[in-house]
């Protein structure tokens, strides 16, 4: 990502030193008291000067920073240490800071949650008198409480924001049902990862734990492949660094960092340590990066591996033999119309929402393309006010809807159009599936002859499958043809195959089956 300014970036610093590294291991500077004063009691540490503690814990912090240089992605100190040394803790912290090489990101582990002028002060501490790069925030006041850290004259600074933390009293809230059937914690994810991101330049990730890998797997998924996820917990705290590693990084093995502080502090060579957790952090990437080389054309989202797994779950998807109205035998079958629940149609309206936002055809830096979601009748209306209030909710997208009646209405407004204006928009239209291609033909002339600019359909799966033997196109590929329409599914045929190469839970028998109906009947 470009910086806004002539700084350099977080982000940009950050990926530089991992390129020079090869390393994912954040350094934490946590100098505890007991670890400066090793054989003295506490109350005689507490009775030492401020100043003497300060040097110590300078001394401290020091000596690890010149022992790991070559094994740092990043350095995390940990600012409450810093403000227990009493008067001197905060510029005993800036000292340690500028012992950092330039070069190797600050992240400066503060946690701090508050709004307004406080906000800013707190940022104006951490970045102009401290000197970090990023910060650690808590998110439960807003977006208000974590746009202070990363806008304006801090676009090109960086924050992390606590998702799942690593205690266990973190289920008490963080991991509460909401009643959208998510976690509070995958709901503050994806709100992260796409939402807020849209919002700024700066580099926004998550603080997940690293002794919880299904929340770690959960917020990934929620957030994206793109977001940073900086996962405490490894070593002292119990964290297995392998399932960390495995849950948390994104397909290509990168994107995650793993802090770890008295693992390297308190070992008897804090080099060697810290070489050895760099060396077991390679050794799981590198299954990542061969796994992503053996399926470079792999295209599924994660968005697109929920709505997969969500749709078997509800019996909307199945594999086996059906024969359908075309007279063929698929080995797949899709009922759209079984996602007959609240919770459902929410889901479903949120991978709607999702593969909108991730087509250049209808999006773009989180802007869309179109003013109007248009649902044809029947199915369509619903979906198209699912789908409307989708984007709002999850990408701060407000757009028009609008729908029709099959009947005239001859009494009120009268007429066969409810909702948003249409006339000179450019519209998008909403449905579950294109078998013939007829009703969005019968949308597409309805549209225009009310001066609409119709610009594309979304639905949810492509079969991507010939019309006829004669005819060796699909009827989406035909309506893109004929209408000059952009045409976006959720999920198509080539993905489900992708899925169930995948995926360990169906036979050989189910993915061959596929591949064969593929290789007959699906399109170039």
């Amino acid at each position: 990502m470009a910086s806004s300014s002539s700084q350099v970036s977080f982000l940009e610093k950050l990926n530089a030193r991992i390129a020079e590294t090869d390393s994912l291991l954040c350094i934490g500077l946590d100098p505890h008291e007991s670890d400066l004063f090793p054989n003295e009691h506490a109350s005689v540490a507490n009775s030492l000067s401020s100043e003497v503690r300060c040097d110590a814990a300078f001394t401290f912090c020091k000596t690890i920073i010149d022992a790991t240089i070559p094994y740092a992605a990043c350095y995390k100190p940990n600012a409450a240490f810093f403000e227990a040394l009493g008067d001197g803790g905060a510029a005993c912290l800036a000292r340690v800071c500028r012992e950092i090489p330039t070069q190797i990101p600050i992240l400066l582990d503060v946690k701090r949650g508050d709004i307004g002028s406080t906000a800013e002060a707190y940022a104006k501490a951490a970045y102009e008198h401290v000197g970090a790069d990023a910060v650690t925030l808590s998110p439960l006041m807003g977006w208000d409480s974590v746009s202070p850290f990363v806008t304006d004259k801090y676009s090109h600074k960086g924050a992390f924001l606590l998702c799942k933390t690593s205690n266990p009293g973190s289920n008490d809230l963080l991991a509460l049902q909401l009643q959208s059937g998510e976690t509070l914690y995958s709901k503050i994810a994806h709100l992260v990862g796409h939402q807020w991101a849209a919002q700024t330049p700066a580099a926004l990730g998550l603080v997940v734990g690293a002794t919880d890998a299904q929340a770690l797997m959960n917020a990934r998924r929620a957030a994206g492949p793109n977001v940073w996820i900086l996962a405490p917990g490894v070593g002292a705290q119990g964290g297995d660094l392998e399932k960390c590693l495995r849950a948390g990084m994104n397909e290509h093995g990168g994107n995650l960092l793993i802090p770890v502080s008295r693992g390297i502090s308190r070992a008897n060579d804090p080099a060697d340590a810290a070489k050895k957790l760099v060396e077991q952090i390679r050794a799981v990437q590198s299954t990542f990066t061969c796994a992503a080389a053996e399926n470079s054309a792999c295209s599924i989202a994660p968005y697109q591996r929920d709505f997969i797994e969500f749709s078997l779950s509800q019996g909307v998807l199945k594999f086996g033999s059906f024969v359908l109205k075309s007279g063929r035998t698929s080995p797949y079958f899709f009922n759209a119309g079984l996602f007959a629940t609240g919770a459902s149609l929410f889901r479903l309206s949120k991978a709607y929402a999702s593969a909108i936002m991730a087509s250049p055809d209808l999006a773009e830096g989180g802007i869309v393309k179109f003013d109007v979601i248009f649902g044809p009748a029947y199915k369509g209306i619903s979906l198209g006010a699912l789908v409307s209030s989708a984007l709002y909710s999850d990408f701060g997208v407000d757009v028009g809807f609008a729908y029709n009646r099959k009947e005239a209405k001859d009494h009120g407004e009268g007429g066969t159009l409810v909702g948003a204006p249409m006339q000179g928009k450019r519209v998008l239209v909403v449905d579950d599936v294109i078998t013939a291609g007829t009703a969005i033909r019968e949308a597409y002339t309805l549209l225009k002859g009310v001066d609409a600019e119709p610009i594309g359909v979304v639905i949810a799966l492509d079969r991507a499958e010939i019309r006829s033997l004669d005819d060796r196109i699909s009827a989406v590929q035909a309506v893109s043809r004929d209408l000059g329409l952009h045409v976006v599914s959720i999920v198509s045929l080539p993905q489900l195959q992708e899925y169930l190469q995948l995926s360990s839970e169906f036979g050989d028998a189910t993915r061959e089956a596929i591949s064969a109906y593929r290789r007959d009947f699906g399109v170039e």
